[in-house]
């Protein structure tokens, strides 16, 4: 059976994004400097982000693909990476509205789930033909997945900002045990890696 994984970008304070999400700020208030360490440390980056896209199929929640907002779709929206997303694979989109596939350039087709978490998770492994799967967020899915006991492997990126409020992971997932795996600190960001079963 496939490897269930989250690979999360966070605050010090525990926000995997800032406060007023919008259009314009997808990632809320301060939310980009979670992730300024990528531009800092491009060699690492490229080396985490390769860990991140080796899934055979993700899935991620309706923020994370078209941003806060409820409602039906844009027809015209296909996500926030412009025409080739870096995921090259299916992606399993978390939504209460139902919308046709979207194939994009290389690779990856967006497709959407209206069935809650364990369809979702279960058309991800078929699709990953055993390969890992990857819960990419934003913090509602991956909080559910953590909650429901899904998740064999969390992958945390901490940063040291603080955020004050906004997206905080772990919120409603019962106690659960971590057990630290791995752990690599650099001056922008420590990487740290959790088995969960």
């Amino acid at each position: 059976m496939s490897t269930v994984y989250c690979d999360l970008a966070i605050s010090l304070d525990g926000f995997l994004a800032g406060p007023d999400q919008r259009p314009d700020t997808p990632l809320g208030e301060g939310g980009i400097l979670l992730h300024r360490w990528k531009f800092d440390e491009p060699e690492l980056h490229a080396r985490e982000n390769a860990a991140v896209v080796d899934a055979g199929a993700f899935v991620m929640g309706r923020n994370m693909f078209a941003g806060p907002g409820q409602g039906p779709w844009d027809p015209d929206w296909t996500g926030w990476w412009g025409a080739e997303p870096p995921y090259h694979g299916p992606v399993f989109v978390l939504t209460h509205h139902a919308h046709e596939p979207i194939p994009l350039e290389g690779g990856t087709t967006f497709h959407f789930v209206t069935g809650g978490v364990d369809e979702a998770l279960d058309r991800a492994r078929e699709a990953a033909g055993g390969r890992a799967v990857s819960i990419a967020g934003g913090a509602a899915t991956a909080n559910q997945y953590l909650a429901a006991g899904l998740v064999d492997e969390l992958r945390l990126h901490l940063v040291p900002v603080l955020l004050g409020r906004g997206e905080r992971l772990f919120d409603g997932v019962p106690h659960t045990g971590l057990v630290q795996v791995d752990v690599r600190p650099t001056h922008s960001v420590t990487h740290l890696r959790y088995s969960l079963r």
